[in-house]
């Protein structure tokens, strides 16, 4: 009689709400999906994660990416030393 899971989940019902009443289960089951929805959300978010650490040319390709900006950045500081200096020579030259 007791072997079927339809009678385990009437007897887990009745047990709830002499427990819990009412009123109580509809927020215990709220605070359960919430806390299930965090753990799929954490597990996805490991999972991506193993997914990057298993793909080692991403983390290159990211390094390699802050590199190239930070060369342009050179690049545009020295151009625009170079057109300082040049408006300083060519008042130089006038000047003389």
């Amino acid at each position: 009689m007791w072997g079927s899971p339809s009678d385990w989940a009437v007897i887990i019902i009745v047990a709830l709400i002499l427990f819990f009443g009412t009123n109580k289960i509809p927020e215990l089951f709220r605070s359960m999906g919430r806390a299930l929805g965090e753990f799929k959300k954490g597990r996805l978010e490991a999972e991506m994660e193993m997914q990057q650490m298993q793909q080692p040319g991403t983390a290159v390709v990211a390094q390699q990416g802050d590199k190239v900006a930070e060369l342009q950045k050179q690049i545009e500081e020295l151009q625009k030393q170079l057109e300082q200096l040049k408006k300083q020579e060519a008042q130089t030259q006038k000047q003389q």
